[in-house]
């Protein structure tokens, strides 16, 4: 049997991928990266850390494209609903890369959900098939990401820059476009400069596709773009954001089209 482990970068990818290695050793074990080529330098020093860490094959493959790059060609701005960047440079990457180097007849796919979001991998497990996928966080004993940490530093690993800053994930750079207010609020503070490359290129995409924006702002009962300068404004001045807003990831998960 061959072992998948769709390995981010982050620590619940290797604590994922811990957990197969010791259930099924390392013989028959490939750690697969995605890149979407926005990650944070210290993220890639983590990957290649931890998949030493854990043995078997990284391997690392990129659609050659940025995720404003996806944007532009496909001409719509990502959003918490619809994601054209994980869909091309996660998803079809990674479903591409099983179907040309792995059967599904004799191969398990694992993901680095945990039991906290097990609707998550509820919804994924019957848009794979025939593809088998688990998710070994889910399972006893359960960890929360305090114990992850916790446990990638005993086996001598330095917790990620974005994890330091308190970001909620160390995937594209801090940033994405599922996170909400209080997600890139964290950003603001902790790393202004990704901020500033992420609004840029934010107002750089409203040039060419309209008023868009990757958040929503819903006060006084009404729904309309926030755009990420925007935000700023708000915060420098003062202006009250609900810092619990984070959002999450959903790479491997939601399939909405633009």
């Amino acid at each position: 049997m061959k072992h998948v482990v769709m390995f981010s970068g982050g620590v619940g990818s290797w604590a994922a991928a811990k957990r197969v290695a010791e259930r099924h050793g390392t013989d028959d074990l490939t750690l697969l990266f995605t890149d979407t080529l926005i990650e944070d330098a210290d993220t890639y020093r983590f990957l290649r850390e931890a998949a030493a860490n854990v043995g078997g094959q990284l391997v690392e493959v990129a659609d050659g494209r940025t995720p404003w790059e996806v944007f532009a060609k496909v001409r719509f701005l990502g959003n918490s609903r619809v994601d054209p960047c994980s869909l091309h440079l996660k998803r079809e990457l990674a479903d591409r890369w099983l179907r040309d180097n792995r059967d599904p007849a004799d191969t398990t796919v694992y993901v680095g959900i945990d039991w906290t979001e097990i609707h998550r991998f509820e919804r994924l497990v019957p848009r794979k098939l025939p593809w088998v996928y688990k998710a070994p966080l889910c399972d006893p004993p359960y960890l929360t990401k305090h114990d992850l940490h916790e446990w990638a530093e005993r086996e001598g690993l330095k917790k990620q820059r974005l994890y330091v800053l308190g970001m909620p994930h160390a995937n594209c750079g801090g940033g994405c476009i599922k996170m909400g207010v209080g997600g890139f609020a964290r950003m603001l503070f902790a790393d202004p400069c990704r901020y500033a490359e992420w609004e840029a290129n934010e107002d750089a995409l409203r040039v060419q596709l309209g008023d868009v924006a990757i958040l929503r702002d819903r006060a006084n009962g009404a729904s309309k773009p926030l755009t990420l300068r925007a935000l700023r404004e708000r915060v420098q001045g003062g202006g009250k954001v609900d810092m619990f807003d984070i959002g999450g990831c959903g790479c491997f998960v939601d399939e909405e089209a633009a």
